[in-house]
């Protein structure tokens, strides 16, 4: 790791540390978005070991400052819905360029972390669907079960559906070997089952 990653992720992980939410996880309590960004790194250092410093970043900032932004703030429809995502890429991608440049790192790489963050080019930039498929890895291992208790599982199974097809075929090849509790892997392979017509 290189000083300047080493500093970035420093001042990325004090700021989520800053995080009013907390969550629980093997006996002891993390604030959310802090616990949530290691998970990103620890993942994406599975999936892909060689990742750039500016695939690295953006991974570890997916989320930063999250809590500032609550959804509640916005039009609880599908409009609404996608208003606040939008809003929170511009955010997270503000949050992270401000680090970088106080850090020291050059434009070239604090515009493609922007352009990472933001998830620009999904499916035509190997980064960019990199990031998504380590998303949706931290998804199905440490927040399906919780997400499911919130809506209809005729929804939940919608929503796999729509992640299924965001992923790649190499991180779809990859699920099995996902830490799941019995209810998440059911629901998505439920999900999967559907979208076969089987």
């Amino acid at each position: 790791m290189t000083n300047l990653l080493q500093q970035t992720f420093q001042k990325i992980d004090e700021e989520n540390a800053k995080d009013p939410n907390a969550e629980q996880w093997q006996g002891k309590s993390y604030p959310k978005e802090l616990l949530y960004a290691q998970r990103m790194t620890n993942r994406l250092n599975l999936y892909a070991p060689n990742a750039s410093e500016e695939l690295q970043i953006a991974a570890r900032a997916q989320h930063i400052k999250r809590w500032e932004i609550p959804r509640e703030d916005f039009a609880m429809d599908k409009a609404g819905y996608h208003k606040w995502r939008n809003t929170l890429k511009s955010f997270h991608a503000g949050q992270v360029a401000e680090i970088m440049q106080a850090v020291g790192y050059k434009e070239s790489s604090i515009d493609r972390v922007k352009f990472l963050v933001e998830k620009k080019k999904l499916k035509k930039d190997a980064d960019t669907q990199m990031l998504e498929d380590v998303i949706c890895f931290v998804f199905l291992e440490y927040y399906l079960d919780d997400f499911a208790t919130t809506k209809s599982e005729e929804k939940i199974i919608d929503i796999l559906q729509k992640t299924w097809q965001k992923i790649s075929d190499r991180a779809k090849g990859q699920l099995d070997s996902l830490s799941m509790s019995d209810e998440s892997r059911r629901l998505v392979q439920k999900a999967l089952s559907a979208s076969d017509g089987s």
